[in-house]
């Protein structure tokens, strides 16, 4: 069953979070989207296929239960809000897989930069794991070793017991760990003629010199200043040859340790590939997102039409926060309020004793916030009228008759386009609007969206059914509490 309107585009206060927060969760092969087979359409799992992508219950409930997923409260097992969540979580998977596919279809993954943020992504990771590997190896400890180091750090006769023999051990195998990471470069560069040309690194001529300029040289491949500059002109490396240097050794040494790494088949590691599939997801959606904004800018004269279009949606209005006793008739209220005013009785005890609203026993008053403009006419007034901490009333409402003490203020903002904060929000409000406008394009005209709303009741009822049944297990066996709880927290992971 496809839905137009309930699973309606993301909304545009809500997509620079969604993109920046979890795009990388949302859309790598093992969270929110995998390609289809045409079986998968009848998977009692799905809940949306996107072009040739499909987006299953596991993979919503799995972020859901998740901490990746910001800005989206958690509703427990089995509770009503978790469908509204679930709906808004498969519309942001939705949205983010349509930036997917447009970015494949528009040859984003071409773009220069992303090739090379890629690559460096890709040999720091093959160069850790060949790291750690390196450094593991050998790490064995022979009686030998702890002989002599009994030797050499304890007096003659000293006994090796059992609670001694641990902590010598790992005292010599951390010596070996630093003797063999001192080693790694020396194991990197082994029989491999390394030039760095040191006349092309002086810091006085960065402004001069060209993308293309060789500045090192090893087994045959050649670096230029245009791949390398990034790390070169940090601050420190900006003021210092040597430590500018000593990154440039670094950086051999990371390409060293990442062939290694290929040459060793660490690029089929499970691990590996997970985490690459799921970084070069989320940079190409990033990417095509920053380059799709670009390609929006508003004019001056846009961004001051949209406010005066839009200006109640931006602005923030003063906020007041209130105590307020409300009373049957006027005099009640008068004789409260001068009794107040000779310190007889507080506003919470006169909201306890004396209110006629049912919840005052509860909340002794306390009223919360309220925006200027969205009460009764009268009581906005006064309300927005008073110094904090003043005492005003009583005035009459179709409630009855208040009494209110201000205790807390939010000034208003955004309200003049003139004012920078303001142009900022607006111009982001209505960028949004546009690349939010440009999903829904892509979702009716490029690629279809299918969302079968019947699995996802389906399943949301099976999943209550049996956190339900679980419960009623728990408190009819108790012994099995720890039990029952470890097949509740399998679910979710």
């Amino acid at each position: 069953m496809q839905l137009d309107n309930r699973l309606s585009r993301q909304s545009g206060g809500k997509m620079r979070t969604l993109l920046t927060l979890i795009a990388g969760s949302l859309l790598a092969a093992s969270a929110w989207g995998d390609p289809t087979a045409e079986s998968a359409v009848t998977d009692r799992n799905t809940l949306a296929r996107v072009g040739d992508r499909i987006i299953t219950f596991p993979q919503l409930n799995t972020q859901l239960n998740s901490t990746a997923v910001v800005g989206v409260s958690i509703p427990a097992l089995g509770t009503p809000d978790r469908r509204r969540v679930m709906l808004t979580l498969l519309d942001r998977a939705i949205s983010l897989n349509l930036l997917y596919l447009d970015a494949v279809d528009k040859a984003v993954p071409e773009d220069p930069g992303y090739r090379q943020e890629l690559k460096a992504y890709t040999d720091g990771m093959l160069a850790g794991l060949y790291r750690r590997s390196y450094l593991k190896k050998d790490i064995a400890i022979s009686e030998d070793e702890i002989t002599d180091y009994m030797k050499r750090h304890f007096a003659k006769g000293t006994v090796l017991d059992d609670k001694m023999r641990p902590l010598i051990e790992a005292k010599v195998k951390k010596a070996k760990y630093v003797k063999h990471k001192k080693g790694m470069r020396a194991h990197l560069r082994d029989g491999m003629d390394v030039k760095i040309a040191i006349r092309h690194l002086e810091i006085e001529d960065d402004a001069l010199r060209s993308d293309q300029q060789v500045i090192a040289e090893y087994a045959g491949i050649k670096m230029t200043w245009g791949e390398t500059k990034k790390y070169l002109t940090t601050l420190n490396n900006s003021i210092d040859l040597d430590r500018r240097l000593q990154t440039l050794d670094q950086l051999i040494d990371n390409r060293l340790l990442a062939r290694r790494g290929r040459e060793a088949g660490l690029d089929r590691d499970p691990g590996y590939q997970s985490a690459l599939a799921e970084f070069s997801v989320t940079r190409l959606v990033n990417l095509h997102r920053s380059q799709l904004i670009a390609g929006m800018e508003p004019t001056a004269q846009e961004i001051d039409d949209y406010f005066a279009q839009h200006q109640q949606r931006i602005t923030f209005n003063e906020h007041r926060k209130l105590q307020m006793v409300v009373f049957q008739d006027e005099q009640t209220a008068l004789d409260i309020v001068e009794k107040m005013e000779k310190g007889e009785l507080t506003i919470y005890q006169a909201a306890r004793d004396h209110s006629i609203d049912p919840r005052a026993k509860q909340t002794l008053g306390d009223f919360g916030w309220v925006e200027e403009g969205t009460g009764f006419p009268a009581l906005d007034e006064l309300v927005f009228a008073l110094e904090i901490g003043e005492l005003g009333g009583p005035v009459e409402t179709p409630a009855g008759w208040h009494i209110v003490v201000v205790s807390e203020q939010k000034a208003s903002k955004y309200t003049a386009i003139e004012d920078p904060d303001t142009r900022h929000k607006t111009r982001k409000l209505l960028l949004k609007e546009r690349l939010n406008d440009y999903l829904a394009e892509l979702r009716t005209q490029d690629y279809p969206v299918v969302v079968y709303e019947e699995n996802l009741n389906r399943l949301l009822q099976e999943e209550a059914q049996w956190i339900a049944a679980k419960s009623r297990e728990m408190k009819q066996h108790p012994e099995r509490a720890r039990i029952i709880l470890e097949e509740m927290k399998a679910l979710v992971e």
